[in-house]
């Protein structure tokens, strides 16, 4: 199926599903809808980062600190997280995500989500899905802080990065 075609629940601004769209529509209208994000460690601490294929129907070739997506219709947010997750490392056998927090991403411009965010650890070697991931790596913190300023990131992920930092920083 082609990614634009993925039929997508629609939410108003308390989470409460409004209708259904494909998810092309959903991106040219600016329709709410439900996203995924996973901080993914590796067995060292090290964290999942990525560079988006140019293929990507939003934010294409920039870099991420998470793996995720969408949430697709009548899916769940710990359903999604698991299946993204798996997707996208290439780990079928990962273990299920563990759900930290939930906030409504607006940039302002159109684009605004339910971003739900997660953390798995990953102990087995990653096999990124070539159709999402360009690049990859595991970063220590200190090597992503160090990039934060110079790489161009998804903007959402930047987002969900603050908050998480904001998170574990309140305990």
């Amino acid at each position: 199926m082609n990614p634009a075609d993925e039929i997508l629940d629609i939410v108003d601004e308390n989470d409460r599903v409004v209708g259904q769209s494909p998810r092309g529509e959903a991106y040219a209208r600016g329709l709410r809808h439900r996203c995924v994000f996973i901080e993914a460690r590796d067995a060292d601490g090290r964290i999942f980062v990525h560079r988006r294929t140019p293929a990507k129907l939003v934010f294409p070739s920039r870099y991420d600190m998470f793996v995720g997506g969408v949430v697709g219709a009548g899916e769940s947010y710990d359903d999604a997280a698991l299946r993204e997750a798996q997707e996208e490392l290439g780990v079928p056998d990962l273990p299920r995500p563990t759900y930290l927090f939930k906030f409504l991403y607006d940039d302002g411009a159109g684009h605004s989500w339910w971003s739900a965010v997660y953390e798995v650890r990953c102990t087995t070697d990653v096999r990124p899905q070539p159709e999402e991931v360009a690049w990859h790596d595991f970063l220590t913190e200190d090597d992503l802080r160090a990039r934060l300023d110079s790489w161009e990131w998804v903007p959402d992920g930047l987002a969900a990065h603050a908050r998480l930092a904001a998170h574990r920083a309140a305990g």
